[in-house]
């Protein structure tokens, strides 16, 4: 097998929020009600056609303010102490990539009207992908070292690292 050692994406759009600070921007986007857009290249918005039949879509996308950092790191939700990267969804990753499930609330063109969003303006777009609740739902998941307890403590308004790592 022949490995790859670099690999180059196209960045297709680029997402807008309200968020110009990492510290200030909500830690997940089941966290937070902002609005945004994400602005696909007008080359790519026939990609977008019939992406309005789905309520939610992942966005893929590079950190662009993100350092590169250790391969342990203190999650936001436990400062007991560090956990491995690929553990955490900590933005300073060996592959600064970022995730979000955001909510659609109308398209136009070739811009994507969003609710949750959790990304800071400006951000690179890589791709998008329709959440399917058929194949992304899962009700067996166990979720690690995130316990109860850091979930229940999480409030929308103070689910920044700002704010968690007081």
């Amino acid at each position: 097998m022949n490995a790859v050692s670099d690999v180059c994406y196209r960045v297709i759009g680029v997402i807008h929020s309200p968020f110009t600070d990492q510290k200030r921007t909500p830690i997940q986007s089941v966290f937070s009600s902002a609005r945004g857009q994400v602005e696909v290249f007008p080359q790519y918005s026939e990609g977008l056609e019939g992406l309005d039949g789905f309520s939610y879509i992942y966005l893929l996308y590079h950190f662009h303010q993100a350092a590169p950092g250790p391969l342990m790191e203190t999650p936001f939700l436990d400062g007991e102490r560090p956990r491995g990267i690929f553990s955490i969804r900590h933005y300073n990753r060996p592959n600064p990539i970022g995730l979000s499930i955001v909510e659609i609330e109308k398209i136009e063109t070739n811009i994507i009207f969003v609710k949750g969003i959790d990304v800071l303006d400006g951000t690179p777009l890589l791709d998008i992908k329709p959440y399917v609740a058929r194949f992304d739902l899962r009700t067996d998941a166990r979720d690690g070292w995130v316990g109860a307890q850091q979930k229940r403590d999480i409030r929308d308004e103070s689910a920044t690292p700002e704010d968690l790592l007081r």
